[in-house]
């Protein structure tokens, strides 16, 4: 049985709808906070109905809608904040307390341990965090698809090797916990992507760089 507990906050700021995590350690109470966005009385209405201590913030890519209440969460808890090196050297993001982490490092709350995972795709240094039974995949990959490419730094290339990453990585029972929804509740296992994700299907370099990057889209987030 897992030491933690996941609880999925669905916060919005027009037109930006963005999920939060707070991970507990149940042997602690002490929690990481997955890519705060919006709703700081909501997040932090949570956090003291769960009686958590708050000892970090992950961060899996510096886009504003995955980063934007880091500061003054930094303020109120003086926890540290966890963002992939190369993000940080690419796109100059800086925060209080601010570590920088590297493909494959742990980083352990109480009894949790989380291994970062470097998945460029999205931007160059994305990250996405996983934990002994869930991932956390930010814009890297959603229970739908998977992120848009055509960002600064971003690589549709980089996206189907990060995406073969995880595949390999990933036990069929996994849960999928991503920085959005197009439809799916997050929290879908693995076994799911593979049925239903066609990111997840294609094996082909080829194929999948041609689709993801396929002219006339309607929207890079439109997956039917």
């Amino acid at each position: 049985m897992v030491n933690y507990e996941v609880f999925a906050l669905r916060t919005v700021s027009l037109p930006y709808i963005n999920y939060c995590y707070i991970v507990l350690d149940k042997s602690s109470r002490s929690a990481l906070l997955i890519d705060p966005s919006w709703e700081l009385d909501a997040i932090l209405g949570k956090l003291n109905d769960l009686n958590a201590d708050v000892k970090g913030i992950m961060l899996t890519h510096s886009h504003y809608d995955h980063v934007n209440l880091t500061l003054v969460l930094t303020e109120i808890f003086e926890c540290d904040v966890f963002m992939s090196n190369v993000e940080i050297e690419d796109y100059g993001f800086h925060c209080r307390n601010l570590i920088s982490v590297s493909d494959q490092e742990v980083i352990s709350i109480g009894r949790t341990k989380v291994t970062c995972l470097w998945t460029p795709g999205h931007t160059s240094g994305s990250m996405c965090f996983l934990l002994e039974d869930c991932v956390f995949t930010g814009d890297t990959l959603f229970i739908e698809g998977c992120g848009g490419c055509h960002y600064p730094g971003g690589s549709a290339e980089a996206m189907f090797e990060s995406i073969q990453k995880i595949k390999a990585l990933a036990a069929p029972n996994l849960r999928v916990y991503p920085g959005h929804s197009y439809g799916a509740e997050p929290g879908q296992t693995i076994r799911r992507l593979y049925d239903q994700n066609i990111y997840f299907q294609l094996d082909s370099r080829k194929h999948f760089v041609d689709f993801r990057m396929r002219p006339n889209q309607k929207s890079v987030f439109n997956f039917r």
